[in-house]
């Protein structure tokens, strides 16, 4: 049976509609819990690929979180290797710093629903080409990335530019959530770090208003999901051919 590795921060940051796709495609998953095990080494070996979640925490914070370079030298090699790689807000942020790009502070926090729109090359790229024009996708996140040198810019929000890029064929980094559900969404809302950084917004974000507009949302969210996951995990049936990042 093929294997998957996971990268976890913090254990309501799950695969959440990814996983029963994994499962249902035969794949079995192990999980490395970095909040559990900060000090973790794993290695790559035997894996097919690498997906990395999110989680509260941002990519400088590497005193407090020494996991960070764990993951992102992890990052770098699977790129090297050729594995095919997907990550979620933190982990898209870690596979844009692993690039060399910057991650820093966004303009404004993003928390709810936002409306997406794939650029010109988003619209041909495989994952998002069934993405409409604007789509309302859900977002947590606080920060953001730069695009990577060689990788393709694929989607934008009024509040954030940059929403996700391609490396290559095979790596893939989402800034908003397309895993979540509505129980995922409920249980976000009730964390007690992520009540805090609602309160932070001084009625900017507005739970009760999340969670009405989850309700008219979700199902499409949904079928996004499906349609963008079920197309990278084609991916985790081929590797490519190595090609060794450049030096830092």
């Amino acid at each position: 049976m093929s294997k998957i590795l996971v990268f976890q921060h913090v254990p309501y940051e799950i695969l959440g509609t990814l996983d029963p796709l994994l499962r249902r495609s035969g794949f079995r998953i192990k999980f490395v819990n970095f909040g559990r095990n900060p000090e973790a080494k794993p290695s790559l070996e035997g894996y097919r690929g690498l997906v990395v979640l999110g989680g509260p925490m941002n990519v400088d914070q590497t005193d407090q979180y020494k996991h960070v370079i764990t993951e992102i030298n992890l990052i770098q090699e699977a790129i090297d290797q050729g594995l095919p790689v997907l990550g979620i807000c933190l982990g898209a942020q870690l596979i844009a710093k692993a690039l060399g790009a910057k991650v820093s502070r966004n303009n404004e926090v993003e928390i709810g629903w936002y409306e997406v729109s794939p650029t010109e090359n988003g619209l041909k790229d495989p994952l998002l080409s069934n993405f409409q024009k604007a789509e309302k996708i859900f977002q947590w996140h606080g920060d953001s990335f730069a695009i990577p040198d060689g990788a393709v810019h694929l989607a934008q929000s009024a509040c954030c530019l940059n929403q996700a890029f391609r490396y290559r064929n095979n790596v893939y980094a989402f800034q908003f959530h397309l895993e979540v559900d509505q129980h995922m969404i409920e249980r976000w809302l009730l964390v007690p770090q992520n009540k805090k950084e609602i309160e932070k917004t001084n009625g900017l974000i507005d739970p009760e208003g999340i969670r009405k507009e989850t309700l008219i949302y979700i199902d499409r969210l949904k079928q996004l999901s499906d349609l963008v996951f079920s197309e990278f995990i084609k991916r985790f049936g081929v590797t490519e051919r190595r090609h060794p990042l450049p030096s830092r």
